[in-house]
């Protein structure tokens, strides 16, 4: 498009006709979160619209453009973060699972960015076992780090700030971009924050939100997985047999109370309580005091038990979403009053999906939509319509080469994503992909998900678990939901085999033998 044709199109489009990307390099913000399910955010979903938890995230849509087809590559927290470095599958960036330390040596978008001019910062989790490299400054947590009080670790030590988590690194992200004012070049910000990782604890001003609001359950909440592959219905995350009612859910331990009993257990949270300030745990305790007391009186069994168990657990998930939420409006709120705004991409994503209960279950891992989905909203003033939405498939692999495309840095050939300028700008490329690859690499792991690999189309997915030589295939159109496993089914075998077909290709495209 010619620079007039854009001025026009802009103006048509009720936008300022502010100098054109090419013309400058943009600063980069990149909001990134943990665990965040697209369910849980108003602008992509419905679902939770009664308790609106997301009403800057929502208005932050509005502003720039909204992917409902954005999937990651493998669905837990490292191997995304690697992915999302690096432009690169799992198995070729070196970062399977979690527990795995990352290589870096190797080139990430931030390394080519700062070579290139930029400033660059992290702040928040980093998650990736050894320290970050490729930025000017980082001020990260241990590990998964802690809601309360977290412990911070830079290059000269470690540190721990009194305070709730979210807002902490909120905080540290806008002093580092404050002290960038008097600074002509452009910056690389990534602010990774903890929430809404589990244990799901909410800013203390969070505690009593929506007390009196009956949050919605899913329909599948009870799904028996009758047809699906055997790995369904052996992995260790559902609600009913698996969150713990004290590390998860909060109850006060009692007699009968057996810390060590259960699987998959995470007992993060439960240490957190005990390294708050008085002041902290005496208005957590008196939160939740009431419903403890009312829960244990009822002594509920069954499904009764099932569904108390879920609603507690999406409540203080979405108050822990409803925190992340201010934390991004803050931000947000910063960069225009520091006149930043226009010159700014910002980036809101998320490691991964999340289960919400569907299908009975908590946490990720698989290729189900629930998990495989991730939250991806981009403004970019001046290139990108306002209110825009995109159904392109995208994935993490992509946002690398974005980036470095957006700031006019070669993209290198060895990376394995596409930029999305293009989309961004309204564009969609002929050869545009029409399909995803995703692998899960982490058996034996925590939540016992087996090792499994597949492909999704606009409208089919086809996934393979080699260990018990079984395979799922999903009309995503007739059945989003995923309640219908048709592999086998009589006049499936042709699309099935179409789907296997294109599998191979993307692995051997891939180079994932």
């Amino acid at each position: 498009m010619n620079p007039l044709a854009a001025l026009l199109l802009l103006v048509g489009l009720g936008l300022s006709p502010a100098a054109p990307a090419a013309d400058r390099r943009p600063n980069v913000l990149f909001l990134f979160s943990d665990d965040h399910a697209p369910s849980a955010i108003g602008a992509f979903d419905e679902r939770f619209a009664a308790l609106d938890p997301t009403p800057r995230l929502d208005a932050f849509a509005r502003e720039g453009m909204l992917f409902r087809r954005s999937f990651c590559t493998n669905s837990i927290c490292g191997p995304s973060r690697a992915v999302i470095l690096t432009g690169k599958h799992s198995h070729v960036n070196g970062f399977r699972k979690n527990g795995d330390r990352f290589d870096g040596s190797q080139p990430t978008f931030p390394k080519l960015l700062r070579a290139a001019g930029y400033r660059t910062a992290l702040i928040g989790k980093w998650h990736l076992g050894s320290d970050p490299e490729g930025f000017d400054h980082w001020d990260v947590l241990p590990g998964q780090g802690d809601y309360y009080n977290p412990v911070l670790v830079t290059a000269a030590g470690r540190r721990r700030v009194e305070g709730y988590c979210t807002d902490v690194v909120a905080d540290l992200a806008l002093d580092w971009i404050e002290a960038r004012q008097d600074d002509d070049a452009p910056f690389l910000m990534m602010c990774q924050f903890k929430a809404p990782h589990r244990n799901w604890m909410p800013a203390l001003r969070h505690l009593d939100l929506w007390d009196d609001v009956d949050v919605p359950l899913p329909e599948t909440l009870f799904d028996d997985h009758a047809d699906d592959a055997s790995p369904a219905r052996a992995q260790e995350m559902e609600v009913g047999r698996h969150l713990n009612l004290v590390y998860d859910l909060f109850l006060e331990p009692d007699d009968a109370w057996d810390p060590n009993a259960g699987t998959a257990l995470d007992a993060s949270g439960f240490r957190n309580l005990g390294t708050m300030t008085s002041a902290q745990r005496a208005t957590w305790d008196a939160a939740f005091a009431d419903e403890n007391a009312a829960f244990r009186a009822a002594a509920l069994e069954g499904e009764a038990l099932v569904r108390w168990k879920c609603r507690r657990y999406l409540k203080n998930y979405l108050r822990t979403v409803r925190g992340l939420d201010e934390a991004i409006g803050r931000i947000l709120d910063r960069l225009d009053a520091l006149g930043l705004a226009d010159d700014t991409i910002v980036v809101y994503s998320s490691d991964q999906g999340f289960f919400l209960g569907d299908h009975g279950w908590y946490d990720k891992r698989w290729m189900y939509e629930e998990s495989l989905a991730m939250p991806l909203i981009v403004r970019w003033p001046g290139v990108t319509p306002p209110g825009s939405t995109c159904d392109a498939l995208v994935q993490n692999l992509d946002h690398a080469p974005t980036l470095l495309d957006a700031a006019g840095v070669d993209v290198p050939a060895d990376m394995q994503g596409r930029s999305l300028v293009p989309l961004l700008r309204g564009e969609t490329p002929p050869d545009w992909r029409d399909a995803i690859y995703y692998r899960y690499f982490g058996h034996p792991d925590v939540h016992d998900v087996a090792l499994h690999y597949g492909v999704r189309t606009q409208t089919h997915k086809l996934i393979r678990f080699p260990a018990t030589d079984e395979w799922e295939l999903f009309d995503l159109v007739a059945d989003p939901d995923e309640r219908t496993n048709l592999f086998g089914r009589a006049g499936t075998a042709p699309l099935a085999a179409a789907l296997a077909q294109r599998l191979g290709e993307l692995r051997e495209s891939y180079g994932d033998e």
